[in-house]
């Protein structure tokens, strides 16, 4: 049986013949993984400065909008749509519902299964931070030319 260190192994990268690049050539700080990241951290803190005062995560936010969106969803299917895991799924709305922003109640085609739904609270809620979701982009994106804001959202789109 092999291991998960045997199967990394197994990887093997394009020779220095065939790339012409070496490992003196790698530079960190031009790696998809790494500006990933960097963005990343400036979109959250971006985020956090429009909705750290709701004490929303980026996770919850995501989670209430689509319940928004949708109505009444299962929490496999929510976390499915805003591409979160089950693990992580079940502890955002555990959260919400703590909150009193999501309620549940069985499904209406499946007794066996709960839905989630928006409260009265979580609707006031989502449709007052909504327009920050717009700035957020925004701010995020501001250095970045219009084209340039358009392509690069088409091909996070492509590549996610």
């Amino acid at each position: 049986m092999e291991t998960m260190a045997d199967m990394a192994y197994a990887i093997t990268s394009k020779s220095e013949a065939e790339t012409g690049r070496t490992i003196d050539d790698y530079r960190v700080e031009l790696q998809i993984g790494h500006l990933l990241r960097r963005a990343h951290q400036r979109a959250s803190a971006i985020f956090q400065s429009y909705m750290g005062y709701e004490q929303i995560t980026p996770t919850q936010f995501a989670a209430l909008v689509k319940l928004r969106d949708e109505g009444e969803l299962s929490q496999n299917y929510l976390g499915r749509l805003t591409a979160m895991d089950p693990a992580t799924i079940q502890g955002v709305t555990r959260r919400l519902i703590d909150r009193g922003l999501v309620q549940t109640q069985p499904d209406q085609a499946d007794r066996r299964r709960m839905s989630l739904r928006l409260t009265e609270a979580g609707e006031e809620l989502i449709k007052a931070i909504i327009p920050h979701g717009f700035d957020i982009t925004e701010e995020t994106l501001a250095p970045l030319s219009h084209e340039e804001q358009e392509l690069f959202l088409s091909l996070l789109q492509k590549i996610s």
